[in-house]
């Protein structure tokens, strides 16, 4: 496909803005492009934005491009997702369909590596809970776990797991790991389940997937020492979320860092919410200056590619 007059560019959930305030976006310049600067509502509001759009760049994992809205966009050609998850999309109608994905694998990964070494950092340090006592008026006396000489296990070692078994490493962990592709890359493999019996801090990065979607649940907490901390900064789907809920209520593992959830944002009646063993934030983990720049950049130059006919990051 090769840019012509009908070529329209739809961005359709640019909220809270980040393309249209971006220096990437003025590659754009001279194309058809419409941007939208609220999320759509529904799955039929989705349909009418981009119905007669060539590419679609998405900003918001929120946006859904189920198959009724894929086979609904006779022209759709394009989806151009900023970020490294595709879950919001059926890829397999997708394919069907003849619409090529592509995403920006890679941009975020010491981003999300630095906010993953800060949540392990925040659960072991007991940093918010003592800061809650502090603001109270306490001056507690926690003896809190030093990590030098720990274990750190990490499923996945995509970019953003290597950039965690690098700061791992830095501050003196040992570092072991499983991954569906294991590579001579410094790092130590084991078993999946021993990645959980051996560790004292598990991380997850793993792509969410039909293969990984509910991947960790109540028989992997079990395997955990009981002074161990869970880390997530992947997707909240990959963890069967009831099931860690239980393993902190009841103490089985000592502590959560959780960057993103199964239903998002977080439902007030969370029972997350009520857990002082656990420091949340807001599946934030990507986003900085850098990151966000950089990404929307790569975004626009996978539609330039494929536009020039050398389609680049491509998913299916």
């Amino acid at each position: 496909m090769t840019r012509s007059p009908d070529t329209r560019i739809v961005i359709p959930d640019d909220a809270p803005p980040v393309m249209s305030l971006s220096t990437a976006y003025r590659k754009l310049d001279g194309y058809q492009v419409a941007l939208f600067t609220d999320r759509p509502a529904n799955a039929d509001d989705l349909l009418r934005r981009v119905g007669d759009a060539s590419v679609v760049i998405n900003i918001r994992a929120s946006t859904k491009f189920t198959a009724d809205v894929l086979n609904g966009s006779s022209k759709l050609r394009l989806i151009s997702i900023w970020g490294t998850g595709t879950d919001n999309v059926d890829l397999a109608a997708a394919q069907a369909a003849g619409i090529r994905i592509t995403n920006t694998p890679g941009v975020a990964a010491i981003a999300v590596a630095e906010h993953t070494i800060a949540l392990i950092m925040a659960v072991v340090k007991q940093i918010v809970v003592v800061d809650r006592q502090v603001r109270r008026g306490e001056w507690p006396r926690a003896m809190v776990t030093q990590l030098r000489g720990k274990t750190l296990g990490l499923i996945g070692t995509g970019a953003i797991g290597r950039e965690v078994a690098a700061l791992g490493k830095a501050i003196g962990m040992h570092v072991i790991a499983w991954t569906f592709r294991p590579r001579a890359d410094g790092i130590e493999y084991v078993s999946f389940e021993n990645v959980f019996r051996q560790s004292d801090v598990v991380s997850v990065h793993v792509r969410q997937s039909p293969e990984t979607t509910g991947l960790i649940g109540r028989e992997h907490f079990e395997l955990m020492k009981p002074h161990a901390v869970f880390v997530n900064t992947a997707r909240g789907a990959i963890v069967r979320e009831a099931d860690l809920i239980d393993a902190l209520r009841v103490n089985r593992i000592a502590a959560a860092g959780l960057d993103v959830f199964e239903t998002e944002p977080l439902p007030a009646e969370s029972p997350l919410r009520a857990l002082d063993n656990v420091a949340l934030t807001p599946h934030a983990a990507g986003i900085t200056p850098e990151t966000t720049e950089a990404g929307l950049a790569v975004a626009i130059d996978n539609v330039l590619s494929f536009l020039a006919g050398d389609s680049k990051n491509v998913v299916v």
